[in-house]
């Protein structure tokens, strides 16, 4: 697993031989499904021979039937029944061009849909174009060793690595695409935990969603640990992927692993559903942090408007310029509600815990997620985890069936801070090299603790339980009187004092207080004359973890400073003198 930079290292240096014919944020068009094809030519090695001995036998059979029978001699859910392979085709440069398109017209249908998402006939004109065809094919061939014995994880890490090589190069933000692994296994962990009894029935099958699957790294991880958890169950995967390039990685993955490649879909998940009329008993998804939906407004405000509550979005809508509780009402919009309920995890920047006041679409989304006793676990992890950005991230656990003991509660973990040689907060490491912003890592301890604090539920310093009312607050509205020019209050024509807009001002009163007792207590002192405005009291939500997990570190007395200041001072002496001297 160490090696996989090395790997996508190399196959970055392929790219060298592009150099002055493609720009360079072109490079991947080329890379990406080259790695693609000899991965699965790599796969299909050990059979190919008795693949292409059935092809002579069954070649007059129909497609539909001849298809089924070569992927069962391929041992897989594909085949290639060209004579070609990657290292048939180095031994042949003058015909290479014909060859190659022979070869990949030789793969099976579920492979060429693959295929053709990367646009790959483009690149075979170009690359035979500048005489680089050759070239590139050979050093692919030559690194067959590179792809033995690969499993998909690692295989998933150098595809990663190599999209957030490109995506730097061409100034896309390469964090749409990947999640660190590390990440993945702890939000795996916290999905499965209170169901492990139930996945270790032999012959369990489940179902688990990912609507920005990008590679498939989730869908991966999460197949291993059921997997390892009981090798008898069957985890099924289903996603949905909007790039072109990601999404047919992700396709080759399933196909590879015996997974249904058809579960995967293109399209962006807000305005071409795929999986329009499935539910499913678990979700992973890592959305894009920050990233607007411009480009959706209208087909979203649109189902909004028409379906409210029997649409995706009735709850409401964020701002436009973050779209991440898009992602979480289309998830929730998956859950079964009946027949056991399901269970999601979802990665979020900090915005979607507190931006929008009472009444605006970010508020009355964790209004709904909240009072409808969907929220179970908040955990906030350590910075600088991810690739792209260093900013703070949050796992949300969101599910339609509580546990009797979680049932009006919510739990927040504080996993942000300490490293491993902390013994009081273990929750990271620094890495020893930095991978992009990425500077910390959580290692197997860490993800551990995590866990156990999560399924302990129990209160210490980096777990607190709250009750559900505890984040929500009334909004209320605070009127003073308008005077007239002899500073007397001026009334309306049933008798009411009017409001004067310049003095208007708003209280957030928790939930469980009463209003007029905090009113009197906190406002009238103050402000006398004034009123609360019932018609305009709002109801909103907010979560502010810094808040709840503060401590306070008590200023340095004078005495410690003053003696600071003196042995600087002490330090310092004569260096003036050198200064001037020099």
């Amino acid at each position: 697993m160490t090696q996989f930079k090395e790997k996508a290292n190399f196959l970055w240096s392929i790219a060298d031989l592009l150099r002055g014919h493609y720009k360079q944020a072109d490079y991947g068009k080329v890379i990406l499904p080259l790695t693609v094809l000899r991965r699965l030519d790599i796969v299909l090695e050990p059979t190919k021979k008795k693949v292409l001995d059935a092809y002579t036998e069954h070649k007059t059979k129909k497609p539909e039937v001849l298809e089924p029978i070569l992927n069962n001699v391929a041992k897989a859910k594909f085949h290639n029944r060209s004579k070609y392979d990657f290292s048939e085709l180095a031994k042949d440069a003058d015909h290479l061009a014909a060859n190659f398109r022979n070869y990949i017209k030789g793969y099976s249908l579920s492979a060429i849909e693959i295929i053709d998402y990367f646009s790959l006939e483009d690149q075979i004109k170009k690359l035979e174009e500048y005489d680089l065809l050759y070239l590139v094919v050979k050093k692919f061939a030559e690194a067959g060793d590179m792809f033995r014995g690969v499993s998909s994880l690692e295989m998933g890490y150098i595809f990663e690595e190599l999209i957030r090589k490109f995506a730097e190069l061409s100034n896309e933000t390469a964090g749409e695409h990947f999640t660190p692994r590390e990440v993945i296994k702890l939000m795996v962990n916290l999905l499965f935990i209170n169901d492990k009894e139930i996945l270790t029935n032999k012959g369990i099958v489940r179902t688990l969603y990912d609507p920005a699957c990008g590679t498939g790294g989730m869908l991966s991880v999460a197949e291993e640990f059921l997997h390892d958890l009981n090798p008898d169950a069957k985890l099924e995967v289903f996603g949905q992927e909007m790039n072109p390039e990601s999404f047919a990685i992700c396709k080759s993955d399933m196909l590879i692993k015996g997974q249904n490649p058809s579960n995967i879909k293109f399209g962006n998940t807000f305005t071409q559903d795929g999986l329009t009329e499935e539910k499913f008993d678990y979700m992973l998804s890592n959305p894009p942090f920050g990233v607007d939906w411009k480009k959706s407004e209208k087909l979203i405000k649109e189902e909004a408007a028409k379906k409210g509550w029997d649409g995706r979005f009735g709850a409401g809508l964020p701002a436009i310029s973050d779209g991440s509780l898009l992602f979480l009402q289309h998830m929730v919009s998956k859950m079964k509600r009946k027949d056991g309920g399901s269970r999601l995890a979802i990665v979020f920047n900090g915005s979607p815990l507190f931006s929008g006041a009472a009444g605006s679409g970010p508020s009355d989304i964790r209004k709904w997620i909240i009072e409808n006793d969907m929220l179970e676990a908040i955990v906030a992890l350590p910075d600088q985890l991810f690739y792209n950005t260093g900013i703070s991230t949050y796992i949300w656990i969101v599910t339609d069936h509580k546990p009797k003991n979680r049932k009006g509660k919510v739990q927040l973990i504080n996993a942000t801070g300490g490293d491993l040689e902390d013994k009081d907060n273990p929750f990271y490491a620094k890495m020893l090299r930095s991978l992009g912003n990425k500077r910390k890592e959580i290692h197997e301890e860490a993800i551990s603790k995590i866990t156990k604090l999560y399924g302990g539920f129990r209160e210490n310093e980096s777990c607190k339980i709250f009750d559900n009312e505890d984040f929500g607050y009334h909004r209320i509205t605070v009127e003073r009187p308008k005077l007239d020019e002899t500073g007397k209050p001026m009334f309306d024509k049933k008798g009411k004092p009017l409001a004067d807009s310049d003095l208007r001002d708003f209280e957030n009163i928790p939930l469980k207080e009463n209003i007029e007792s905090y009113f009197q207590r906190e406002v009238i002192p103050h402000v006398s004359d004034a009123w609360i405005d019932h018609e305009k009291t709002k109801v909103g939500y907010e979560i502010n973890f810094t808040k709840y997990f503060y401590k306070y570190k008590p200023l340095r007395s004078l005495a410690e400073i003053r003696r600071d200041i003196l042995a600087l001072e002490k330090e310092t002496q004569g260096m003036i003198g050198e200064v001037i001297e020099s």
